[in-house]
């Protein structure tokens, strides 16, 4: 049987945080670095795709790379701050990267479909 702590997450006798919290939140850090590598290819695909006339082509493949190496460096971030709140029993850390990611993918999404009725 295990105890609880402040947050009522399940410990361990030894006084560990009970596994699936921890597997729980690599799987999150690992959705966010899929994320990233997803948004690296776009801005690779934008730069080199043939037949795809949006305006500021370039700049858009450029935001969307930037924007994948941010969610990656990121997703560290927040995976450690989760941890630490994980292991301390904290409520956990909330991350201002989900609202800046979807608005910076719908106005993405945005620039493309310009980019596809022009073309």
């Amino acid at each position: 049987m295990t105890d609880a702590d402040r947050s009522g997450a399940p410990r361990s006798p030894e006084g560990e945080p009970d596994y699936r919290f921890t597997l729980a939140n690599e799987r999150t850090y690992l959705a966010w670095m899929r994320t990233a590598i997803g948004l690296l290819a776009a801005g690779v695909g934008v730069a080199y795709l043939r037949g795809f006339d949006a305006p500021g082509r370039t700049v858009l493949a450029v935001a969307l790379v930037v924007l994948g190496m941010a969610t990656g460096a990121l997703a560290y971030q927040h995976w450690r701050r989760a941890e630490r709140a994980i292991r301390a029993g904290q409520p956990l850390p909330r991350s201002p990267m989900i609202i800046v990611l979807s608005v910076a993918v719908v106005f993405a999404a945005g620039w493309a479909l310009i980019g596809l009725i022009r073309s």
